[in-house]
């Protein structure tokens, strides 16, 4: 071919892009011929060719390139396609890391802020005459939260995605300038070695993923990012502030900076959407959450196990509070074989004798044993304590940056990791409401014949406080139990897990009040008692229709006599999920986006009115037509009074590898997150 097409001038600033592009697509080719014999390698060749010769003339002429493909049996089109796409895949993990390369370069300029980073946005809100104290205040207003869906679009299993990102974390090796060519050469093998394993292994499984698959495949992100970014996302903030502001004045200590709350969290579907999976039920609610726990109380456990290992200061040295002693004694009596495991010398060394005993602790909550601790308020307090016993003993630079990182991540983890969100079709509640009223043509009743009998039927629950609904007989049918044995699922794991491990139980295709009353009588029925619950129930509207009604249909639900009551218990706030993919294919694109904008207009109004905070919910996708697009020019076009500092959103598909897949890309992703919220909040 003519290499004159292949001529595409770079910037300076991205040779060493086009530089690890070239490396890896040599290393792919080789691969290739490796394993797959000269013959693929040749007509992957001629394919590139064809279709580079095309792009580069403007021909609109696909002759040559069809004819390159054409007839090809279904083994070698599938090995072709197989050889393109680890060429891409390599190639994004090279722009991926690109990404970390330019962003460092920039940090170590003397210039101002990187576009997006907290920094600027710090920069942003002191320019426009926002005092310390009031930026301060919006960063405890403000929350980010992530809710990371499983989509048919990312299949990639999670063997690939380990290989993936160790080949990534070569090419970040490969960013140290202190690297030989011996090291060079042992780090480029290391990367040939995993892509050659990753052609040896199946992309996907031939069996269909479980749910249990696709929960995996979210935690490996939560897992082997997300725990490592929040800590850091937090230091990012203090060294912004401090930066811009200078000093502490107005907000006190750094770590009070953000609040009672985390300022971000994170929320997930897998295991509790059942709008179209017959395979999500209570059971994998049940399971989720189980897993969630488990994993995350393991995570502890490492941490509190290296803080141990590092906080050895021993009594003759320097003290600690009393506090410190007082603990060890309550926890010694509590897992005393623990205690007498500890090595006599180590026993004088009071903050790892603590920690290894709280180890103990959340080891028992783990496998459900006694001694462990009931709530991630317990743990957090003993955190608190060694760090202000070392804040009080010399320890400010003995440990405590530790202390903060796992204090940082308990108040955003929790005991649960990940909130779990419940979803269910309206229509599934129809139905089954329907079964348990014995009213067989339930589902074709009007809507005020519906809301009037809902509500008296849960007022008549409420006056009786006891479980003296019966349902009718034949109403046992395998619809009926499954709906409420997910109620019963949500109201124990709740109790179990605490309140933050269950989120917003979600109504697709909600289109009126009765469907909200709908949930709350299959809640109380469930549970069995006529103590109404404070579930939060989040009515999703996504049909053109729908989200023009929205506004009415929550003035209308915020006025309801029964539904006012759980706002009350719920302290008179509401979450509404606004969907952007099926509007979009409901009346396209325009319509859809101008039906959206509107409708979080009206229903920010309608809320305020009734006075109910309200947190608009968006279920975005990751191509345009679904919603996706850049998350921080969503959050600036956003109307003012839409944005309650509490950005909620779905993260689904390859989306949530292209942002979430590496540490310092998930970092710059939720630093632009959450500064897009607080400049917005800044302008209301």
């Amino acid at each position: 071919m003519d290499e004159s097409l292949r001529e595409i001038p770079f910037p300076e600033k991205d040779e060493p892009l086009r530089r690890d592009v070239g490396m890896l697509g040599a290393l792919v080719g080789d691969v290739i011929k490796g394993q797959a014999g000269p013959e693929l390698f040749e007509l992957v060749e001629s394919v590139r060719a064809q279709a580079i010769r095309r792009r580069e003339t403007g021909s609109e002429d696909c002759g040559a390139l069809a004819a390159a493909i054409e007839g090809l049996p279904p083994a070698a089109a599938r090995e072709l396609v197989r050889a393109f796409s680890t060429y891409f895949q390599v190639v994004n993990l090279a722009e991926q890391v690109h990404r970390i390369r330019r962003g460092k370069a920039h940090l170590r300029r003397d210039g101002p802020p990187q576009s997006g980073s907290l920094a600027a946005a710090v920069l942003h809100l002191q320019e426009q005459g926002v005092s310390a104290e009031q930026a301060a205040q919006l960063f405890r207003e403000a929350v980010v939260e992530p809710v990371f869906t499983a989509h048919p679009t990312e299949a990639t299993r999670r063997t690939i995605l380990e290989k993936q990102r160790a080949i990534a974390e070569r090419l970040l090796d490969g960013l140290d300038p202190s690297l030989t060519p011996s090291d060079e050469r042992t780090l480029w093998a290391r990367i040939r070695t995993e892509i050659t394993t990753a052609w040896q292994t199946e992309e996907h499984p031939t069996v269909r993923p479980t749910v249990g698959d696709e929960m995996e495949h979210v935690l490996f992100y939560l897992i082997t990012v997300l725990y490592g970014v929040v800590p850091a996302l937090y230091e990012v903030l203090d060294e912004a502030f401090e930066s811009g502001y200078g000093d502490r004045q107005g907000r006190g200590e750094a770590e009070s900076l953000t609040g009672a709350r985390p300022l971000v969290r994170f929320s997930s579907w897998v295991g509790g959407d059942m709008d179209g999976n017959p395979a999500v039920n209570a059971a994998t609610v049940r399971t989720s959450l189980a897993r969630h726990q488990s994993l995350i109380l393991g995570l502890y456990r490492k941490e509190l196990d290296g803080l141990a290992r590092h906080l050895s200061q021993s009594s003759s040295r320097v003290g600690w509070s009393s506090q410190i002693d007082a603990t060890i004694d309550a926890y010694k009596a509590m897992h005393p074989h623990v205690f007498e495991r500890i090595r006599p010398r180590h026993r004088a060394m009071g903050y790892r004798t603590l920690l290894t005993l709280m180890g103990a602790r959340l080891e028992a909550a783990r496998v459900g044993d006694p001694g462990g601790y009931e709530h991630p308020d317990e743990y957090l307090t003993d955190l608190h304590a060694i760090d202000a016993s070392l804040v009080a003993n010399r320890g400010q630079h003995a440990g405590r940056f530790a202390v903060l990182r796992a204090i940082r991540r308990a108040e955003v983890f929790g005991f649960h990791m990940a909130t779990l969100d419940v979803r269910q079709h309206a229509g599934r509640h129809r139905v089954v409401a329907g079964t348990l009223l014995g009213d067989a043509g339930w589902a074709e009743r009007d809507v005020a014949h519906r809301v009037e009998r809902l509500r008296d039927t849960l007022a008549e629950l409420e006056r009786s406080q006891a479980p003296s609904f019966a349902p009718p007989s034949g109403a046992d049918s395998d619809a009926v139990r499954e709906t409420l044995d997910v109620f019963r699922a949500i109201d124990e794991c709740r109790v179990r897990y605490g309140p933050r491990a269950v989120g917003p139980y979600i109504i697709s295709m909600a289109r009126d009040v009765d469907d909200v009353l709908t949930v709350l009588f299959l809640d109380q029925v469930a549970r069995g008692t006529g103590t109404p619950s404070d579930l939060d129930v989040a009515p999703l509207f996504e049909t053109v229709d729908d989200l023009q009604a929205a506004s009415r249909t929550l003035r209308s639900l915020f006025g309801d006599p029964v539904y006012s009551k759980h706002l009350a218990r719920r302290d008179r706030r509401q979450m509404v999920m606004v969907g952007y993919s099926d509007s979009g294919k409901d009346g396209g694109i325009a319509s859809a986006r101008w039906s959206l904008q509107k409708a979080q207009l009206d229903m920010a109004a309608s809320a305020s009115d009734c006075g109910v905070s309200l947190t608009l919910f968006h279920g975005r996708g990751g191509t345009v037509s679904r919603g996706g697009g850049k998350v921080h020019k969503a959050v600036a076009a956003s109307p003012h009074d839409a944005l309650s500092g509490h950005l909620r959103l779905t993260e689904q598909g390859e989306v949530i590898d292209a942002k979430y897949g590496l540490p310092s890309i998930a970092l710059r992703e939720i630093e632009r997150m959450v500064g897009s919220v607080v400049i917005k909040m800044s302008e209301t």
